[in-house]
């Protein structure tokens, strides 16, 4: 009886494991970048080839991955991104999500940034 339990226990995991859907991610090359200057209240596009950094008047923006979810699923960019401003060294680093721009992007006083899509 006890070995039957055990089985049934390991074969309802199976099966919930089995059921749940595979994350897969496809690597980009370049990463497409918004970028707002407050100031100027002018908004630019930039591409940024992953493990590349660009000069954006006073930022250095730096990407280091770019991926889509897999083309089966609802489509979503996600892009890492460290920024540094001038005199200020660092000012971001993290994961940002295309679908959801408000959740991760950069803002500050001057400047905010967000990903638009991963090509």
């Amino acid at each position: 009886m006890k070995h039957l339990l055990r089985f049934l226990a390991i074969l309802t995991v199976a099966t919930f494991v089995a059921q749940q859907p595979a994350v897969a991610y496809t690597d980009k090359t370049t990463a497409v970048l918004r970028v707002l200057n407050k100031a100027a209240g002018k908004a630019q596009t930039i591409r940024i080839p992953v493990n590349y950094s660009v000069d954006f008047e006073k930022l250095n923006i730096s990407v280091r991955s770019c991926k889509q979810t897999d083309p089966f699923d609802a489509e979503n960019f996600f892009a890492f991104v460290e920024i540094e401003e001038t005199n200020l060294g660092q000012i971001f680093g993290g994961w940002m999500n295309r679908n959801e721009p408000g959740k991760n992007p950069l803002q500050n006083p001057d400047y905010d940034v967000w990903l638009v899509t991963c090509e």
